[in-house]
C-alpha cells in the first residue's frame, strides 16, 4: 500500500475523534504567529563617554530625589517648647526644705508654696511676696530670738550649682569654690583671686585671659562655669 493512500486511511479514521476543523488556524493567528522583530531593533545603542557620564549622573539625581522624598524625614521640633530650667533652694522654717526647679523665674511667694509653707503663720507684704527670684538663689527662712521670722536671699553653695551647671560668680568665689572646677588647681584658684582683688573684681568672664595661667585654649574650657552678677 501506498504511504499516501494510507495516510487518507488514517485521517478517515480519526475525523470521527479529532474533526478536520478543530485543528484548524485561522489566518489572523498565523500571521501573528509569523511576525518576528528586525534583527536590527535588537542592536544595544552605543553611547559615547559623554553621553555614558550625563545618563549616570542623571540616574543619580532621581535616586537622590526618590531618597528623599520617601526615605529623609528630618528631625522634626520637640513638641514641647525647650525652657532653662530655673533651680531654687529653700531652707530653714519650710515643711519642706529642699531644692525646687521652677520652669519660669518664680516669685518668693511660688517659691514658699512649693515648699509646703511656712512652719508658722507668718503674712508677707506685698512687694516682698512678688519678689522674682533667680537660678542658684538660696531663700532661707530664718527664725530669730525673738520668734520673729526673716528671710534672707544668698547664693547656692557653688558644689551644688555646679550640679546643676549654674555659673558661679567670679567676683564671689572663693578658693576653694575654684578648686571644684575641673582643670583649676589651688594655684591657679590663687591667681584668680589675686587679679580679683589687684583689679577690684572682674568686669566680665573675658577677662579671666589676663589672669596668669589662663590662655585662650583653657579659657574656652573655663568660660561655661562662670558669670559676672551686674
Amino acid at each position: 500500500m501506498r504511504s499516501s493512500e494510507f495516510t487518507k486511511k488514517l485521517k478517515s479514521l480519526f475525523s470521527f475523534f479529532i474533526p478536520e476543523s478543530a485543528i484548524r488556524i485561522p489566518h489572523s493567528v498565523k500571521s501573528l504567529l509569523s511576525f518576528h522583530i528586525p534583527h536590527s531593533a535588537l542592536r544595544i545603542p552605543h553611547f559615547s563617554m559623554g553621553q555614558q557620564k550625563v545618563l549616570f549622573l542623571l540616574a543619580l539625581f532621581i535616586l537622590a530625589v526618590l531618597y528623599f522624598k520617601f526615605y529623609f524625614h528630618p528631625l522634626s521640633r520637640p513638641s514641647e517648647e525647650v525652657f532653662r530650667e530655673i533651680v531654687i533652694e529653700v531652707a530653714g522654717e519650710v515643711n519642706k526644705p529642699g531644692i525646687y526647679i521652677f520652669k519660669n523665674a518664680p516669685t518668693l511667694k511660688e517659691v514658699i508654696e512649693k515648699a509646703g509653707g511656712f512652719k508658722e503663720p507668718i503674712l508677707l507684704d506685698t512687694a516682698t511676696s512678688s519678689e522674682v527670684l533667680e537660678t542658684g538663689t538660696l531663700l532661707n527662712v530664718l527664725k530669730e530670738l525673738s520668734k520673729e521670722i526673716r528671710i534672707k536671699l544668698t547664693s547656692m553653695e557653688a558644689r551644688k550649682r555646679l550640679v546643676f551647671s549654674i555659673p558661679l560668680d567670679l567676683n564671689r568665689v572663693s578658693i576653694e569654690d575654684l578648686c571644684l572646677i575641673p582643670g583649676i588647681g589651688e594655684s591657679l584658684a590663687r591667681e584668680v583671686v589675686t587679679y580679683r582683688q589687684r583689679r577690684k573684681g572682674f568686669r566680665s568672664v573675658e577677662e579671666l585671659k589676663n589672669v596668669k595661667g589662663i590662655g585662650e585654649k583653657k579659657w574656652e574650657t573655663l568660660k561655661t562655669f562662670f558669670m559676672v552678677h551686674p
